[in-house]
């Protein structure tokens, strides 16, 4: 068997999520099974919520949170959102240990533990449950420097130019 790496995707810039699903693609090609679990993710509409079902039955997305946490529209208690952030931490060890994945995405989960939704342990404690052969990619910004330690490729994008700074909103299929 082959050991499956830890791939942390951080950084201020755009393209972590986008980064994961374009690894998930490329797994797909080589009929390996993908599950992304989202993080923070979950109460607006995005691409890859309908994208993830032309995927079936190879690819399965798992929507754990309840939507940007502090932002625009949140009006959640943020008890809230740590609920379901330990209920998100419960679905992927139960999912990674099924060992029905060869790729397993956390998507924000970095950002998840900046914003003290879940423990840094809780995320070690994944990495550590990770079987040999799976690939485990952890993408969000503010990826401490613990989980960075553990892991085999790290990349960090680096925001040189945003169209927010000049007033352009998030564009469909674009940012979401």
């Amino acid at each position: 068997m082959k050991k499956g790496l830890i791939i942390v995707y951080t950084g201020s810039g755009k393209g972590k999520t986008t980064a994961a699903l374009g690894l998930a693609l490329r797994s797909l090609g080589h009929n390996h099974n993908v599950c992304m679990v989202q993080f923070i993710k979950g109460s607006w509409h995005y691409g890859e919520m309908t994208s993830a079902n032309l995927l079936k039955p190879r690819f399965e997305l798992i929507a754990g949170g309840r939507g940007f946490v502090g932002i625009i529209d949140d009006n959640k208690p943020v008890v809230e959102h740590k609920q379901i952030a330990q209920q998100t931490i419960n679905i992927c060890k139960k999912k990674m240990l099924s060992k029905k994945y060869n790729t397993i995405i956390l998507d924000e989960i970095n950002y998840a533990v900046n914003i003290n939704l879940i423990k840094l342990d809780d995320v070690i404690d994944i990495i550590k449950l990770k079987p040999f052969e799976q690939n485990l990619v952890l993408t969000g910004n503010y990826a401490r420097s613990e989980i960075i330690e553990l892991a085999d490729l790290v990349t960090e994008m680096k925001e040189i130019k945003h169209p927010f700074k000049k007033g352009i909103k998030a564009k469909e299929g674009i940012d979401f």
